[in-house]
């Protein structure tokens, strides 16, 4: 019997990632696949690694909770996205939807409730966003990676499944990352990552930080789009990219420690690769603080160091980097200990039970 199942989900690679993780065993359980995102966004460039997957794009605008002019034409956008979702949705008759959330998938699971089509959605934060508390009244089943979001959503619905790992970023080459950063086998390696848009603030204490790191340590640093520093090309022991893909096992493979921003999706990796890690959660001026709480439940569970963003100095993280560094069997052994689930087989059978 065919199968079909239309993913949603983007505006960071958070929300696009967990989908891409899922997409082989959809195909090995006998899916036909479609995503629907945004015109522009991160998810189609993602997406279009897979070229058989048909792709839709739609009009989208974020709905804030502050002052801004773009809350008087966004509303507009969220309407034609809608209108261009639902259409879409007609084309294709799937038989479920998964969204991962972002405000890409607001006019898309409205639309599919609209056409009585079963959608399970993926919460990846400690609290719900505005975007998924929108569509949670809709939707059939909500998937969440914290204990502590049970309480926050419809008891009826809420299922703690954990995020949807890529399997292929277990299966890094070490000696290949080695060799593209050209560091040596005589230093450990500390991985910078800031998240798919890079983290400005973090990226300039470790750049002030490198004299000191690099005594002990050498430093890739995966540092956003656009801001790599041309001054610091030639430094030996430190290599910067952008952003990676492919090669991006390679450099977990590679790592010792970890600095990391505290995205859902990110540390998620982190406690599946059992990697010792810092983590500088986004402050809650910049976000919602959803970043905090994040980090402060992996912090309980002995999985992760954190620091504060406005804490954060060269002389704090070099000290804070040395302490991983040494005490990092203590986080490894919290992370084999932890009850981590099967999560994409856990979110397969409610997409399974969803189509019956």
């Amino acid at each position: 019997m065919s199968k079909k199942i239309i993913l949603t989900g983007g505006g960071t690679a958070g929300h696009v990632t967990p989908n891409i993780a899922l997409i082989p065993h959809l195909r090995k359980a006998g899916y036909e696949i479609v995503y629907i995102g945004s015109y522009e966004g991160i998810e189609k460039k993602l997406i279009s690694d897979f070229p058989e997957i048909p792709y839709y794009g739609i009009a989208t605008g974020k709905l804030r909770r502050y002052l801004d002019l773009k809350n008087l034409t966004d509303p507009f956008r969220v309407i034609k996205g809608y209108a261009e979702a639902k259409k879409a949705l007609k084309r294709e008759k799937p038989d479920v939807l998964f969204s991962k959330g972002g405000f890409v998938s607001v006019p898309v699971v409205r639309a599919a409730a609209s056409l009585h089509i079963p959608c399970i959605i993926h919460e990846s934060d400690m609290t719900p966003g505005l975007a998924n508390k929108l569509c949670i009244p809709t939707a059939k089943k909500v998937c969440c990676n914290f204990p502590e979001t049970l309480k926050m959503l419809p008891e009826d619905k809420a299922v703690l499944t954990g995020s949807p790992i890529r399997e292929e970023l277990s299966g890094g080459n070490k000696i290949a990352a080695l060799e593209l950063c050209k560091f040596t086998t005589s230093k450990p390696v500390i991985m910078v990552i800031g998240g798919s848009l890079g983290a400005a603030s973090v990226n300039q204490i470790v750049r002030k930080s490198l004299d000191q790191l690099l005594i002990d340590f050498q430093v890739v640093h995966i540092c956003g789009k656009g801001k790599v520093d041309d001054q610091l090309l030639n430094i030996s022991g430190y290599k910067q990219f952008e952003y990676l893909k492919a090669e991006l096992k390679d450099m977990f493979a590679m790592a010792d420690v970890i600095i990391s921003r505290a995205g859902a999706n990110a540390i998620c990796e982190l406690l599946a690769l059992k990697k010792p890690n810092l983590l500088v959660p986004l402050p809650a001026g910049s976000s919602r603080g959803d970043q905090i709480l994040n980090a402060a439940s992996f912090e309980s569970q002995g999985f992760s160091m954190v620091v504060k963003e406005e804490d954060l100095t060269p002389e704090l993280l070099v000290e804070k980097v040395q302490e991983l560094y040494f005490t990092r069997q203590i986080y490894i052994d919290a992370m084999n200990a932890s009850m981590q689930m099967s999560s994409i087989s856990s979110i397969m059978k409610l997409i399974e039970e969803a189509v019956l």
